[in-house]
Order: C-alpha cells, then structure tokens, then sequence
C-alpha cells in the first residue's frame, strides 16, 4: 500500500482509544500505551493512526494528546517500522493556508518531517463544498511536493452517493472508511469498499468491531452461533477475519486500549490465512445479521427520496439512529449512541425540528410515517 516492494500490514493501531491513566480522555498512560504500541510493531504491524483531535481534553477544536504520545511511542527507530497517518482537522479549516498551518503544527506535534497518510477528516456534506472552495486538492499537490506528506486520502462519515462523489473526484492512494459485518449498506458500505478499490485506491477499514459493540454488547444468541461454527475464534477474531476474507480491504485499523486486546487481534493477523473465512463462517455472520435487522424499528433505506426537508431535518441520519438504538440491549450500548447523537448529528438537522408538514411521506417508497417516527427520535435522544 503506497511503497513499493513493501506492504502494509493486515492490522492498524489506531490510537484513538488509547489506555488511561486519570479520568480524562486526553490522561493517556504513557508506560502502557507505549508498550502496545511498541509490542505490536515488534510483531509486524506497520500502519499507525491517529488525529489531531484524538484524546482531547474538550472540543474538537481543542488539539488531542494522541499526536504527542505518537511521537515519544515512535522513538528509538519505531518511527522508521511503521507508516504513519493522521488527519487534517477540517473543521478548523478555513482556507488554504489554514491546511498548510494545520499540517505544519501537526508536523511538530508529531516530531516528524514527513508524514505517511495525511487524510483529510471526516468529509462529509457539511465540509466537502468548503474543502472544494478552499482548495484542498491544490493543498495536497502542494505538501506532496515538498515531502511533508507522501500520501494524500480521507475518511468517511456519511451517506454512500457522497463518498462516490468524493472517491471519483481525485486520483486517491487511500480512503478510510467504517465498515464490519453489520454495517454492510451503512455510510460508504460494501458498495463503497469496491468502489475505491476498482478505482485502485488502497481501503483502510475503521471500527471493525463498530466502536466495541460487537463485542462487548453481543445478545447470547447470535454469540452462541458463532461459537458453535468456530470455538476457537472471540468475538473480535470473527470481525478481524470476515474483513480480511475480502480481497479489496487491505488493512484493518482496530482502536486498542489495552495489552490483552493487543495481543489478542496481533495474534488473530499473524494467524490469518486466505480461506480461513468458509461458507460456513459466512452463513455464520449472515445469521448475525438477520438476527440484528429483525430488531431495526424502521424499514428506512436511506434512499434520500424524503430530502430536502423543508425545515433542515436529516430524514435518512435520524431515521439510522432510531435504529442503532434498538441494536443493542445494554444500558451502556444505548448511552453511546445518545452520545454519537449529539457529535454526528447537528441543531438544524435534528428531529426535534420537525413541523409534521407530511410532505416527505408523500415521497418515502417505503410508505413510512416519517412525522411520527421523528416525533419518537427526539424523544429518544432530547437533551443530548
């Protein structure tokens, strides 16, 4: 992936979850955290991510101390083993000159010369137009050919007929998108999985195990099914290998916040074989999915035949987390979604906007009474 004769390895440390040592998120444990990192790289992982809002005390805008403890974790000729990535903040951006700024104060965060990937953040409907306006691919053309970066890419947070957008705009080396057995048609997808790939873009997959959830949450029953196909296998070894059994993924970016879970998916990567993800496994994993999609509250495909909404509503994101909501029976499960609520989805396009005007259910093919199913949402998450 990007250099020649030489691959990137099947495992990304991502270094958004790092362990702490103090209750707040930018309180990284050093001594511990160096050591996965280290350990991992020891063993053959060579794809390192972070951001520069990674373990950050507050706000976005607010820098993270991921980058920082990424350049002590690389001392000692690690820096040398691993590509390195991270990402503009694009949010903060409101220029072209601000890019270069950012990557410059990154640079020195990161105590490098030069980073590997340099992903532009999280593009979606929001920021995308800006970034076009302010001359993003300029940018890159610009910090490749000075050797601050070598790489240009981005990651991916929202509807797939933006990423095929996105993805057919620029020549990409690499795309970052969410993607394990449960979110198969969510955001980008499969569909975009193959897009990139056909276009010969290198797809780096985040949030394989979706954030924890498919494991720390697993109802009984779907847990047992995959314990009967394969005992040998945790419940992250299924979500490492259903991933790596597909030819157009070529590294899995996993967030680990201690040594156990660091060793337990190392291992699951040097184990891999191709083939090791049979038929057997895959009826596995489709009975998974079914069993999840039996709990979804609302048959909404997120078309966009709804949108505009007249009143800023984002029909198809509130729709999608009335139904992660249900997913999952944990208390716990439920309170991260109410969280995920209140960053990915903004004021204006909230449900507790709607006036009930009925125009979108004119529109929706699968006849669903959008108004009332709003009205539930934001009772659901108000006050987040």
């Amino acid at each position: 992936m990007g250099k020649t004769g030489d691959r990137a390895s099947l495992l990304g440390f991502g270094c958004m979850r790092l362990p702490l040592a103090g209750p707040k998120p930018n309180d990284i444990d050093y001594d511990l955290a160096t050591r996965m990192v280290r350990s991992a790289v020891d063993r053959g992982v060579n794809y390192v991510d972070t951001a520069f809002a990674y373990h950050s005390g507050g706000t976005r805008e607010e820098p993270g101390e991921s980058e920082p403890f990424l350049a002590h974790a690389l001392k000692g000729g690690y820096r040398e083993k691993v590509r390195l990535a991270t990402k503009l903040p694009t949010w903060m951006v409101g220029s072209r000159a601000d890019m270069h700024k950012c990557l410059d104060i990154q640079l020195r965060r990161l105590d490098v010369g030069r980073i590997d990937y340099y992903l532009a953040h999280n593009l979606n409907a929001a920021v995308w137009p800006a970034m076009l306006e302010y001359g993003l691919f300029e940018f890159f053309e610009e910090a490749v050919k000075d050797g601050r970066i070598s790489y240009p890419a981005f990651s991916f947070h929202d509807e797939y007929p933006l990423f095929e957008t996105i993805v057919k705009s620029y020549d990409w080396p690499m795309v970052l998108v969410q993607y394990n057995y449960l979110d198969q048609e969510y955001q980008a997808g499969r569909a975009g999985v193959k897009l990139a790939a056909s276009r010969g873009a290198a797809v780096v997959v985040m949030e394989p195990l979706r954030g924890g959830f498919l494991v720390r949450y697993m109802p009984d029953e779907p847990k047992e099914a995959l314990r009967r196909i394969r005992p040998d296998w945790s419940l992250a070894d299924w979500c490492l290998n259903w991933l790596w059994s597909q030819k157009e993924v070529s590294v899995v970016l996993s967030g680990m916040s201690d040594q156990a879970q660091t060793d337990g998916n190392v291992s699951a990567a040097l184990a891999w074989e191709d083939g090791a993800f049979g038929e057997g496994e895959s009826k596995a994993v489709d009975g998974v999915t079914a069993f999840f999609r039996e709990r979804l509250k609302v048959d909404c495909t997120a078309c966009g035949y709804c949108m505009p909404c007249r009143e800023g509503v984002d029909i198809p994101k509130n729709m999608n987390f009335y139904n992660q909501l249900h997913l999952f029976d944990a208390s716990e499960a439920k309170g991260r979604y109410r969280f995920f609520y209140s960053i990915q989805v903004s004021p204006p396009e909230r449900a507790e906007r709607c006036t009930a005007c009925g125009k979108c259910v004119d529109k929706c093919p699968q006849h669903i009474s959008v108004p009332d199913v709003l009205k539930r949402v934001a009772e659901l998450f108000k006050g987040v």
